[in-house]
């Protein structure tokens, strides 16, 4: 079969994924929200293997994962699959998943930012509590992660513990994923007595959706088996760049948005418009 066959046989994830207005008003309020089946069995046995490889391909830790530093074992991460396959490309810029981030965030049309593989290795480390958005460069409070197992995630792993309602309190700290953003906001949150969800177990092909300001983290990986996540970020279209405060902000405008200036719109090559109410 030709390249271009096998593409074409690809599942197309197009189809929409029907919300309520419950769970919409439930995001916005709590700035998190589970979504069960996203994507079928069938849709995940195609993709999570040609997904894996392009993983396993371009991992690039050398040393095991208890001499790495926390960030190194929270996870295996590469970036923008989207960009190394038609595949993974066809994956990442569905539709489907485009039109539950609009729709969550109430807004007409998103783009996408990036996408993330983050595998948790067996014996993996945990992921300490962080806002996302510290290193985005986007003036905008519609930005949006979908989290999606390629696996089933068992309740020893489990899916990341979100704060309820923490994505109304904007930027708390310009701490970077590390073991000291871990103690102060895990401090801001016990000071605070902020509630806090985890989703437990996952089967591949549901999803967690979450705001960039969103706290949360997640726990190690006890088990011997990997845990394969494929995350993508969608930010709502129009929205401008900011003067970067900071140099990881200043590292992902140059490489999440080639080419744009700060209080441009955020819509370079890498940012393509995925979904907007108004096109087929």
């Amino acid at each position: 079969m030709s390249k271009e066959l096998q593409l074409e046989a690809l599942p197309k994830l197009n189809e929409e994924y029907a919300l309520t207005q419950e769970q919409i008003a439930s995001y916005q309020m709590s700035g998190h929200l589970v979504l069960r089946g996203v994507a079928t069995p069938e849709e995940i046995q195609i993709y999570e293997p040609l997904l894996e490889n392009l993983v396993r391909e371009h991992n690039h830790h050398t040393k095991p994962v208890h001499e790495r530093d926390t960030y190194g074992k929270a996870f295996i991460q590469v970036g923008n699959l989207w960009e190394m396959s038609e595949e993974a490309k066809r994956f990442v810029l569905a539709r489907r998943f485009a039109k539950i981030a609009a729709d969550l965030m109430g807004v007409d049309g998103v783009r996408i930012y990036h996408d993330q593989a983050l595998f948790k290795e067996p014996g993996g480390g945990h992921t300490p509590w962080h806002q996302d958005q510290i290193y985005w460069p986007l003036d905008t409070r519609n930005t949006i992660t979908m989290w999606m197992p390629l696996v089933p995630v068992s309740e020893a792993v489990g899916s990341m513990t979100f704060v309820d309602g923490s994505h109304h309190h904007g930027h708390i700290t310009r701490e970077l994923i590390s073991d000291e953003s871990h103690k102060t906001l895990g401090s801001y949150i016990e000071a605070k007595g902020l509630n806090t969800v985890n989703y437990g177990a996952l089967t591949a092909g549901d999803a967690t959706f979450h705001s960039g300001w969103t706290l949360h983290s997640a726990p190690g990986n006890p088990t011997e088996q990997m845990r394969e996540v494929m995350t993508i970020i969608y930010f709502a279209d129009g929205v401008r760049a900011l003067e970067p405060d900071s140099k990881a902000r200043s590292n992902d405008l140059n490489r999440w948005l080639p080419g744009v200036k700060p209080g441009e719109l955020a819509a370079s090559p890498l940012n393509p418009l995925v979904y907007h109410r108004n096109q087929s």
